[in-house]
C-alpha cells in the first residue's frame, strides 16, 4: 500500500470513528481508538477540515463537516435504487407494502419503498422524516444504539404520542429497544397509526444504520402472521447487507 492511499484510508476510518461517536471527538480520543500517533492524526484531520469535510470546535474538538452533506444524500438516494429489488421480492414473499429507512441525524428518514399490490395499502412518502420512537424501522434504527446515545435522541426529539399506543417514557421505550435487540425485529403495533401493524429489521453490518420493514393493515398484518414474516425479512436484511458491504463485487 502506498502512502498516499494508507493515508486515505486513514483518513476514512477516522471519519468513521467520529460517526460511530456521534460525530464529534477530541483529538485524544481519536488517538485511542484509531491506534494512530497523534501527529498523524492531527495532519489528517487539518487537511479535512481545510476539505470541509471535518469541522474545528472552539472546544478544539473535531466534528464532521458540512460537506459530508451533499455526499450523504447522494449515498441515500443510490441505496434507495439498490433498495428495490430486495424490496420488491419482500413484497411478492410478505404481500404487504415494504420500506427501507435510515438514521439520518435524530430522525429515521424514508429512502425507498415498494407498495403492496392490495387495494387497501400503506404509504409513505420517499424522503418522509420521521421520530424514531414510534415506527418500527425507528426502534429498529434505535435498538442498534447503545442507550445512552438513545436518551440523548429522545430528550432532543420528544417522544410525542400519535396514538394511545406510542411510547412516551424514555425507560419503557429503552426497555423495549432491549426486547428488540434479544428478538432480532421490531414491531410497531398501531404506535404509528392506529389500524396499521409494522415488523422491522435491521440491516447488520451495512455502512449506516439501516432497517427494512414491511407494514400493512392490523387485520392482515396479524400477531399470528409476525413469526412468520421475520425469518423472510431476516433472509432480505442479510443478503442486501452483504451486497453493500465493502468485499461485494
Amino acid at each position: 500500500m502506498t502512502e498516499g492511499v494508507r493515508s486515505l484510508a486513514r483518513a476514512f476510518e477516522l471519519l468513521e470513528h467520529l460517526a460511530d461517536a456521534g460525530g464529534e471527538m477530541a483529538l485524544s480520543e481519536l488517538t485511542e481508538v484509531s491506534g494512530l500517533p497523534m501527529p498523524t492524526i492531527y495532519r489528517l484531520m487539518r487537511t479535512l477540515v481545510n476539505q470541509g469535510y471535518v469541522r474545528q470546535e472552539p472546544s478544539k474538538r473535531y466534528a464532521l463537516g458540512p460537506r459530508l452533506i451533499r455526499l450523504g444524500e447522494g449515498a441515500s438516494r443510490l441505496l434507495g435504487t439498490w433498495a428495490r429489488p430486495v424490496l420488491s421480492r419482500l413484497v411478492e414473499e410478505v404481500g404487504e407494502t415494504a420500506n427501507m429507512a435510515v438514521l439520518e441525524g435524530d430522525e429515521a428518514v424514508y429512502v425507498a419503498q415498494v407498495p403492496s399490490k392490495h387495494s387497501m395499502r400503506m404509504f409513505t412518502e420517499v424522503g418522509r422524516r420521521v421520530q424514531p420512537h414510534c415506527t418500527g424501522v425507528g426502534k429498529a434504527l434505535l435498538a442498534q444504539l447503545p442507550d445512552h446515545r438513545v436518551r440523548e435522541i429522545l430528550a432532543r426529539t420528544g417522544m410525542d404520542a400519535h396514538t394511545p399506543n406510542t411510547f412516551t417514557d424514555a425507560e419503557a421505550l429503552l426497555t423495549e429497544l432491549e426486547q428488540i435487540r434479544r428478538q432480532g425485529y421490531a414491531l410497531d403495533d398501531e404506535e404509528q397509526e392506529v389500524g396499521v401493524r409494522c415488523v422491522a429489521v435491521a440491516l447488520q453490518g451495512a455502512p449506516t444504520l439501516t432497517a427494512i420493514s414491511v407494514s400493512g393493515p392490523s387485520g392482515r398484518m396479524t400477531h399470528e402472521a409476525v413469526p412468520s414474516v421475520v425469518p423472510i425479512m431476516r433472509d432480505a436484511a442479510d443478503r442486501f447487507a452483504k451486497e453493500l458491504g465493502p468485499n461485494a463485487s
